[in-house]
């Protein structure tokens, strides 16, 4: 017999009992400010030169606002803080060294390694972290995965055959680079095998993905034997990657590992359409929400149907498809606490879906990143433009806090 449980994420006394008054009125401010098209536009044309020309006050007013609401903090130690007091609420972390791309070239891709390793070496002294966030854009050469990606597309068979037929026709130059990028991949995940923590590789653009999706599986077949330690993360606003779901549990069914799925809807749709109009491709984005929505429920399904061999992440900031999975798990008689069921969102948004999981008995996690402010303003000015083109959030997020803030007058 299936079991039932009632969760609504209109409780907004769960949703925001972490925040003080103070607290609730700035994030209204900020959700307020986002509302406000010219404004947005301003900001996302003029922050990151104002950190660039290190103009005076800028860090300070970005510290103030923007990071405070989306970000942990600069440093690890600072970030500590906001995972302890997530943590009083049963609420996980998922830590995210937040600095993007390799200015400083190989030394900078070594660097970003060793970060990674550290982020793990502390995840591990922490109850409430057990993942952390890893893009493969932070140890290897963008250049360099646009060219196996290229190559993969040009060859025949399964994804795993094309990568390696790929690798034989890099020049002996390029071999050794991405030897180096293997090696940087395989220090972060022994690291996190070795300290029991999980990490979840991020997606990249379509054009590089292959790789990193070839990599990640290889990882997989390597520490995911008897637990889950990798995470792939799967975009179901492209079209192939519901099909690709399924072929990877094939794989992890052929090669006897425990697949790990991060299930998102996607962070790069504007780049992608724009790219496959300039290039003359037909676009991998789906052509709808619905179409998006009506596939992302079905990988919900599926990873939750095949529970025993997949360990899902249910990454999403839709309340439907939160509550589908939870009647998904109840559905099939399994525990909300189950080891491969997670929830996740990002810090400073959806609180109602996040605290209301957990008071529920949820695993839950809040996706939590951090570092220099001038590192993470890419991370910020995605986090802007989504709140500002994503349908609804917004007015979502300030209905929420008003519902809040009046509650506690009364």
């Amino acid at each position: 017999m299936s079991q039932t449980i009632a969760i609504s994420f209109d409780n907004t006394e769960y949703a925001f009992a972490y925040k003080k008054n103070n607290e609730l009125k700035k994030a209204r401010f900020l959700f307020k400010s986002m509302g406000i098209p010219w404004l947005i536009n301003a900001g996302l044309k003029f922050t990151p030169l104002a950190i660039k020309w290190n103009l005076p006050f800028t860090k300070t007013l970005i510290r103030s606002t923007i990071f405070k609401q989306f970000v942990g903090g600069e440093t690890l130690e600072e970030t500590a803080a906001v995972a302890r007091r997530l943590s009083d609420f049963q609420v996980e972390v998922i830590l995210d060294y937040a600095v993007e791309g390799g200015s400083d070239g190989e030394a900078g891709f070594d660097h970003a390694t060793e970060e990674f390793i550290k982020v793990i070496n502390y995840a591990a002294t922490q109850p409430n972290i057990p993942f952390m966030s890893v893009k493969v854009t932070g140890f290897s050469r963008f250049g360099l995965l646009e060219k196996i990606d290229e190559l993969m597309n040009h060859n025949q068979g399964t994804l795993m055959k094309r990568y390696l037929k790929s690798l034989e026709q890099l020049d002996e130059k390029e071999k050794e680079e991405w030897h180096r990028v293997r090696v940087r991949m395989l220090q972060v995940c022994e690291a996190a095998a070795a300290k029991s923590i999980g990490v979840l590789i991020d997606a990249e653009e379509t054009w590089i993905q292959d790789p990193v999706d070839a990599l990640t599986i290889l990882m997989m077949d390597t520490f995911n034997k008897k637990r889950r330690v990798i995470y792939n993360t799967i975009q179901l606003y492209r079209k192939d990657r519901l099909q690709f779901l399924k072929d990877s549990y094939d794989a992890a069914m052929e090669r006897d590992f425990v697949l790990g799925a991060k299930l998102v809807r996607g962070a790069y749709m504007e780049n992608e359409r724009n790219r496959a109009i300039e290039k003359n491709y037909p676009s991998p984005i789906q052509p709808d929400k619905e179409s998006t929505d009506s596939d992302y429920n079905e990988a919900v399904q599926f990873c939750i149907q095949h529970i025993d061999r997949i360990a899902v992440i249910i990454a999403s900031h839709n309340d439907q498809s939160n509550l589908y999975g939870v009647e998904q798990a109840l559905k099939n008689n399994i525990e909300l606490n189950h080891p491969h069921i997670h929830f996740s969102q990002l810090y400073g948004m959806s609180d109602n879906i996040t605290f209301n999981l957990a008071k529920a008995g949820c695993s839950v996690s809040k996706y939590l990143p951090f570092g220099p402010i001038e590192d993470v303003i890419p991370y910020l000015m995605r986090r802007a433009q989504e709140n500002s083109s994503v349908s609804g959030q917004v007015g979502r997020e300030l209905v929420l806090i008003n519902k809040e803030i009046k509650r506690r007058a009364v």
